[in-house]
């Protein structure tokens, strides 16, 4: 494949003419993609509405089309869902490819690197902004522990194999970190890589008359301009994309929401656990009328990452059965509740036997064990306290077993202490949002200290602006924050 023959199918696959920012990427990219010398790594930036995706899936077109290996991955099961419809391709989580699972062997379940064996591959990784380096990975079971290494290694090792990162620097980066990692050329030199780069900052004309995607243009310059003291004034309307919704209007939208969209497609992203609490409860007595601790058609979200149920179906699997879609269940993994049973407590907690459908994972369906308490907690997942207590009380079932290792063994395995942790799923911050996109997103800001970070609150605004494909509800919003322009109708009500 010469650069020459890359650069027509690019074009020829390319749905308008390019932008010059397009132009300049889509020429280091041909270079990046079909050249023998070129370099091992490429980061592709772009702000929302600059024309990214679109560059993306022409790419993955074009290497379809050329047969040339192409593996795309995102950081969740969600980004990886909302890329695989982007580019009409199979997308996986960046855990599920380059890790493999160790035979259980006493101790806790740990996940070794996998071994590429691919050639001349080009692993494409959407929603990069969101890998860390490691900081937010302290005792992970997975490799090194340290996503971004373990994700660089894995790739090069296939002889030929290139890697592509494509991110918005706009956005949260992850837990921990003041910056993205796997955006930033310096941090990936460091790796010994060959690192070209793009950036896409023109926003494209079909975008720019997007209100969604113009108020986010507006966020990401105060962003980038940094030292910033007022709040921005968002463009709002009473029938376009942005809206402003009064507290008192809101049970009525979303009521209307989740009857034309449905509880996948909606949303409402709040900035603390807190907050979230407050609407799922809110949202669950009022819009749906439950009065049960939790039921059949439930929305949920696992809060803390558990092995235990997928590697007992693993054991379980015959040789020829197909692959499971995914290793363990990840801390934002969202699911719907298929069936409820067996509802009792334990160890002073409360737990029941469930059916979860995972919607981001090609609806596979689990049968487990979930702890309830968390459901009622504003606490992000179980405190420290809660789970010594859990663990202590589980021990002495077993203290009739003389070794210590076999008592450790089994309370390791006991399905009590390994039951998923789970809260609602209706509201949720917007670091559990990132990756993700709806169809109607409610944004709750809630107070603001006096010692808020700007430039923090602004990356929060802009990340939870772009989660939407279709309209945007700034919920209970200060007038001195929003400017209220002519109707631009989207849609007809």
């Amino acid at each position: 494949m010469t650069s020459e023959t890359f650069t027509q199918l690019l074009a020829s696959e390319f749905p308008h003419g390019f932008t010059p920012d397009q132009a300049v990427a889509a020429a280091r990219l041909t270079h990046f993609v079909a050249d023998a010398e070129g370099a091992d790594a490429f980061l592709l930036r772009g702000y929302a509405g600059t024309g990214k995706t679109t560059l993306v899936g022409a790419i993955v077109r074009c290497l379809v089309q050329l047969h040339r290996p192409v593996v795309l991955l995102a950081p969740t099961g969600r980004a990886a869902k909302v890329l695989s419809n982007r580019a009409g391709q199979p997308a996986y989580t960046i855990h599920r490819i380059i890790y493999r699972q160790q035979t259980f062997r006493g101790e806790d379940t740990r996940f070794d690197m996998g071994y590429n064996r691919l050639r001349h591959a080009v692993f494409i990784v959407d929603e990069a902004s969101m890998i860390a380096r490691g900081l937010a990975y302290t005792g992970s079971p997975f490799g090194s522990g340290q996503l971004l290494d373990d994700l660089v290694r894995y790739v090069h090792e296939g002889e030929g194999c290139r890697l592509l990162l494509v991110g918005d620097t706009a956005q949260l980066p992850p837990v921990g970190e003041e910056e993205s990692p796997a955006l930033q050329a310096s941090a990936m030199r460091a790796y010994g890589l060959r690192v070209d780069e793009a950036d896409l900052r023109q926003v494209v004309r079909q975008s720019a008359e997007s209100g969604v995607l113009s108020g986010a243009t507006r966020l990401r310059e105060y962003i980038v301009k940094g030292g910033a003291t007022d709040l921005p004034r968002i463009a709002v309307s009473k029938r376009g994309e942005v809206r402003v919704l009064p507290g008192n209007e809101l049970i009525e939208a979303l009521v209307s929401a989740y009857a034309e969209y449905g509880a996948d497609e909606t949303i409402v992203v709040t900035r603390s656990n807190r907050r979230a609490y407050i609407y799922n409860n809110g949202i669950r007595a009022r819009v749906f009328d439950r009065e049960e601790e939790i039921t059949r058609g439930d929305r949920v979200m696992v809060v803390k990452n558990n092995y235990f149920w997928m590697e007992q179906l693993q054991a379980q699997r015959q040789e020829g059965d197909p692959p499971l879609p995914l290793q363990f269940i990840a801390n934002g993994d969202t699911a719907e509740v298929v069936r409820l049973r067996n509802v009792h407590e334990m160890h002073g907690f409360r737990f029941a036997d469930a059916t979860l459908r995972f919607g981001d994972y090609d609806d596979f369906e689990l049968e487990c064990r979930v702890l309830l308490d968390t459901l009622a907690s504003e606490a992000s997942a179980l405190t420290q306290e809660e789970s010594h207590r859990l663990y202590e009380s589980v021990l002495a079932d077993y203290m009739d077993v003389p070794s210590q290792r076999e008592r450790m063994r089994k309370v390791r395995r006991d399905s009590y202490y390994n039951a998923l942790q789970l809260k609602f799923a209706y509201a949720v911050t917007c670091h559990k949002a990132q990756g993700g996109q709806w169809s109607r997103v409610f944004i709750d800001q809630g107070y603001l200290p006096e010692d808020l970070s700007m430039q923090s609150y602004l990356r929060w605004l802009y990340t939870a602006f772009t989660r939407t494909t279709d309209r945007l509800y700034l919920v209970n919003w200060p007038k001195e924050q929003y400017l209220e322009v002519e109707d631009v109708p989207v849609e007809e009500e």
